[in-house]
């Protein structure tokens, strides 16, 4: 018979899941026909789902079945948005939200969002689906309280913050928790703990964020000196990945490649946003997305912890040291070329945008 799936440890360890309590008040006979009825489904699905033991897909404990909530400013400086949908539609993850925001390079909200929507707009006509509306998300960077107590931060209450909070309940297994993948700054994940503690049971962090350093990883820029306070809010309290090893996003779609790609609106939207990409390594935020979404695309992983929370004043979040017993992980090595190889795959196949 098939084992159960595996629980992902909780940040806080709190309490047992509903789903477990369920199973065990199911009666002998069900019980015995439950993985039967769940073999029959399987079979007539074109997905591939796995009713036994399901160890991660990678060096991650997330993987390409968790469904993602997307969180960014604008999208014209990469690719984080094109390859989101693409994946989504080709074997995940799943789009389970985009929530757009500001920054100190995005400081106009309906501009941001506006463009968010002309790229829905693209991939939806093109024949992928699945793809949510964005949400703009209004929320200043949070303020560390005189007293350095998380707990006591004030709460934004945006938009995104609430998104998160209800999404999570809705969507969260405890052995497949929502992943909220940042390509920005970590405000509205942070708010998100202030709004609900409990949160931080049902989701994952990704955030393509920082850079390495000589001892581990610092979260400064790229994303992680937009909100100092909300950096050490997430890694005090949440499971957390850090990528911070990138690729050269310049190569992802170069001017010599225009013609290939598929006479569609979404290829139109490509082609036509592909000028604006930024010439800068630290820009490609999606990464976050290919280390969920890309096989082998994640080739050297670290357990870290934060030194932390910062001061006052703080132009970064806390350092990241090794420390094998932490509850976060930082992506020091990638394969680059296995993003691009998989982006330009989905691109060139016609059953990727089939309705």
């Amino acid at each position: 018979m098939p084992q159960p799936e595996r629980e992902l440890p909780t940040a806080r360890q709190s309490h047992e899941s509903a789903e477990r309590r369920q199973d065990r008040a199911l009666p002998r006979a069900a019980s015995l026909l439950l993985p039967l009825a769940v073999m029959v489904v399987v079979v007539g699905c074109t997905e591939t789902f796995s009713a036994g033991s399901s160890p991660p897909h990678g060096l991650l404990p997330v993987d390409e079945r968790n469904p993602i909530v997307l969180v960014n400013d604008s999208n014209y400086d990469n690719w984080h948005g094109e390859y989101a949908v693409l994946l989504a539609n080709s074997g995940g993850p799943g789009l389970a939200g985009i929530i757009v925001g500001t920054s100190p390079n995005a400081t106009d909200i309906d501009a941001n969002v506006a463009d968010w929507r002309d790229l829905v707009a693209a991939a939806r006509a093109s024949g992928l689906r699945n793809i949510p509306d964005p949400i703009a998300s209004i929320g200043a960077p949070l303020r560390r309280p005189a007293s350095g107590d998380i707990d006591a931060t004030v709460a934004n209450r945006s938009e995104g913050a609430l998104f998160i909070v209800n999404e999570s309940a809705r969507r969260s297994l405890a052995y497949r928790p929502l992943v909220v993948q940042t390509g920005g700054r970590l405000t509205d994940v942070a708010d998100a703990y202030l709004v609900d503690p409990t949160v931080v049971d049902r989701v994952f962090i990704v955030s393509s964020l920082g850079t390495l350093s000589s001892s581990g990883a610092v979260m400064g820029r790229p994303n992680g000196e937009m909100d100092p306070w909300a950096d050490s809010i997430v890694t005090a309290r949440f499971r957390y990945i850090q990528i911070s090893a990138y690729h050269d996003q310049m190569t992802d779609v170069p001017a010599a490649r225009l013609s290939e790609l598929p006479q569609n609106p979404f290829g139109d939207w490509i082609a036509a946003k592909q000028p604006r990409i930024w010439n800068d390594l630290l820009a490609a935020d999606q990464g976050g997305v290919a280390a969920l979404g890309v096989p082998g695309f994640v080739t050297a992983v670290d357990r870290v912890s934060a030194v932390g929370p910062v001061a006052a004043g703080a132009s970064a979040g806390p350092d990241l040291l090794p420390n094998p017993n932490a509850t976060a992980w930082l992506v020091t090595q990638i394969a680059g070329t296995a993003a691009k190889d998989r982006f330009w795959q989905l691109l060139l196949d016609p059953a990727t945008f089939a309705p």
